[in-house]
């Protein structure tokens, strides 16, 4: 089966949401990770810090260079992804389906290329 990652995209300007809110949409989170560990889909999960706490490290004139901060200078972030094990991608956007439902923002869905379990 194909590998799926579901990214967890905050929009523009997106606030953490308040300390009961955030506690309600990790048990949500939570069950749907139980839910798909016991399909046998799950493979790794997790939240990611603000793009601000990111360091990117690239090649210049053959020199390793790191400089802090995202290196794609976008409105929209990553918030967190999940790595799945799905029959199709119609399996996967099911299951993106119901994320997005769990956390309130947008989900993208993506296959790996040419790497199948």
């Amino acid at each position: 089966m194909p590998y799926y990652q579901l990214s967890v995209c905050y929009p523009a300007g997106a606030t953490p949401p308040p300390p009961p809110e955030l506690d309600g949409i990790m048990e949500r989170v939570a069950a749907l990770n139980a839910e798909m560990k016991a399909a046998g889909t799950w493979v790794f999960g997790g939240g990611l810090h603000d793009a601000s706490s990111s360091t990117v490290v690239v090649v210049r004139d053959g020199e390793v260079v790191m400089t802090d901060g995202p290196f794609i200078e976008s409105k929209e972030q990553v918030g967190g992804i999940t790595i799945i094990d799905a029959a199709d991608l119609d399996a996967a956007l099911g299951w993106a389906s119901r994320l997005t439902v769990a956390i309130g923002v947008p989900i993208e869905v993506r296959p790996f290329a040419g790497w199948a379990n």
